[in-house]
């Protein structure tokens, strides 16, 4: 600020914790705020003769804080802000808009106002029509963070003034978000930059740095070595003349032994890496090679989702299922579906001696062991829950559509009333024995194609309830068979994806191509889940038709 004769300076990310002012040296004075020695913090750099100027400071939050100052009998009030980064969830963005307008609406009309924030948006070279705000010398094209900074400038009748002087070319390249392992290279760099010009510096970062990178990436995407050794010879080449290395002191143990492990004992350490790298392509080939596939002794029925509306549908929910399975049940069917006796030793350790305490707003009791029932919480526990009801199912179980089953959710199909009595008596008996209960308040049926007089279906004499329509994984079955409420329901899906994108698909610089690629990944598969099942009607096509051509 001294040698640039900066009266006024506004920081971000100042990272430190508490709304207070220290003295910096020579001759100026910062007032900060932030709530997170970790994240963000926003601060103001006053020249020390201006301090005793300064009538309110006012701490927002972490992203937005203000002074208010008199200066030559001008009111001045100096914002400082911090924009989240791109990327950053809606409700944060808007949370910071929103401050920002609340300072700016607590300001009295006639007070002068100066803006020093980092808004993380391209406003894009040139003005576009918008000349009442900005100048041409902005950099790369604009994006939405940029358009939101210069529909606020055009709202609020200001202007980015940042840009409306031309800059040198060295001065419009900045580096950001460099990785710690890079620094070293960037500040070796340094020492010769005084006698390199701004091209052959960008050359020599270029090779130091995105070299190897690619490097880097060409082991993880499994190149053959020729292609590889052209890089490795380039990086070699740029170390050694620049910093006069020997062969293997620039690249770091951990790439060394990563070029030289077989691919299979390097699986494991790239998993993350890849996982990055399939968003924008296949993973490598090889990774075929790696994976054995498992196949199960005997398919789980427990997982079908198969759907059908048939002439009677009963479904029947377990009373806390997974608290009420036995564990010496839960070990008799572990072994009878053919599971390792090893692994059956390793699940009974996990459960061997658990126990807990509840917490509740009067405190918490003392602990107590837990002798029944899976764990609630654990990954493992659906998968053990399946194999349960797969074994004490097989002798009532019938096979699909007749019967599904998700999870402790049970659909029996029967044609007749006193067919679903017996079957369900059957299937009571059936879970009851071996220690399971069936909830007879969530126990519901439906009748399809129903005649009069078809009396009502009990339960150990018992009455149960009667449904028009239920929501079985994920679609809703009606009992007169038409399907508008799930058509009603897949159009507000399709509806609600739409909104989250909005901003893309009605935004006039996209091209008509990405919004159709945005539209046919986020919108157009909500909107059709699930309906291939469904017999649609002239009027239920129409419906999705005529919401498609609205979003469109």
């Amino acid at each position: 600020m001294e040698r640039r004769k900066v009266d006024i300076l506004c920081v971000q990310e100042t990272k430190w914790k508490g709304s207070k002012a220290r003295s910096i040296g020579a001759g100026f004075k910062l007032f900060y705020y932030g709530v997170d020695s970790k994240r963000n913090g926003v601060g103001v750099v006053l020249k020390e003769e201006f301090v005793r100027n300064v009538l309110e400071v006012k701490s927002v939050s972490d992203r937005v804080m203000s002074l208010k100052l008199e200066i030559e009998g001008v009111m001045l009030n100096v914002v400082s802000g911090y924009a989240p980064q791109v990327g950053c969830e809606l409700e944060e963005e808007e949370r910071f808009w929103s401050e920002l307008d609340e300072v700016m609406e607590s300001i009295p009309t006639g007070e002068r106002v100066v803006i020093g924030a980092d808004f993380n948006g391209h406003v894009g070279e040139g003005n576009r029509g918008d000349e009442e705000v900005m100048d041409k010398f902005g950099v790369k094209e604009r994006n939405l963070e940029g358009q939101m900074v210069v529909d606020y400038a055009k709202r609020m009748d200001m202007a980015v003034v940042n840009i409306y002087f031309q800059k040198r070319e060295e001065h419009r390249v900045t580096y950001t978000n460099v990785t710690r392992s890079c620094w070293f290279l960037l500040y070796n760099i340094r020492s010769i930059r005084p006698f390199l010009s701004t091209q052959a510096t960008q050359v020599l970062v270029q090779s130091l740095v995105i070299l190897r990178l690619d490097y880097c990436n060409s082991l993880l995407a499994g190149l053959p070595l020729n292609a590889t050794c052209p890089v490795q010879m380039i990086q070699n080449a740029a170390a050694q003349l620049v910093f006069n290395l020997p062969k293997f002191s620039h690249t770091t143990p951990l790439l060394r032994s990563l070029h030289w492990l077989p691919v299979a004992a390097r699986f494991r350490f790239k998993t993350l890496m890849l996982a990055y790298k399939a968003k924008n392509r296949p993973a490598p080939s090889y990774l075929k090679a790696l994976i054995t596939p498992r196949t199960a002794p005997r398919s789980l029925r427990s997982t079908s989702t198969a759907r059908l509306a048939p002439p009677s549908l009963r479904e029947k929910d377990l009373e806390k299922a997974y608290d009420r399975v036995p564990r010496e049940e839960l070990w008799y069917c572990m072994r009878k579906s053919g599971v390792a006796e090893k692994y059956v030793r390793v699940v009974q350790d996990m459960y061997e001696r658990s126990r807990t305490v509840v917490r509740c707003a009067v405190g918490q009791t003392e602990e107590f062991k837990v002798e029944v029932g899976l764990h609630q919480g654990s990954a493992l526990s659906p998968f053990l829950f399946a194999i349960v009801m797969d074994q004490l199912s097989e002798e009532v179980r019938q096979e699909s559509p007749w019967t599904m089953m998700f999870a402790d959710d049970i659909v029996i199909c029967i044609e007749s009333r006193e067919q679903v009595e017996e079957n369900l008596e059957r299937w009571r008996f059936a879970l009851e024995r071996r220690g399971m209960k069936v909830s007879r308040s969530k126990t519901e049926y439906m009748c399809v194609n129903e005649r009069e007089g078809s009396g009502t279906v009990r339960l150990q004499g018992e009455e149960v309830k009667k449904i028009q329509e239920f929501k079985y994984s994920g679609s809703t079955v009606q009992s007169n068979g038409e399907c508008g409420k799930e058509v009603k329901k897949r159009v507000q899906a399709g509806w609600n994806g739409w909104r989250k994108v909005s901003g893309v698909l009605c935004d006039r610089k996209i091209s008509a191509r990405i919004k159709g690629k945005v539209y046919r990944t986020v919108v157009r598969p909500a909107m059709l889940y699930g309906l291939e099942t469904v017999s649609l009607k002239k009027r239920q096509e129409s419906e999705l038709e005529v919401a498609e051509l609205k979003m469109l």
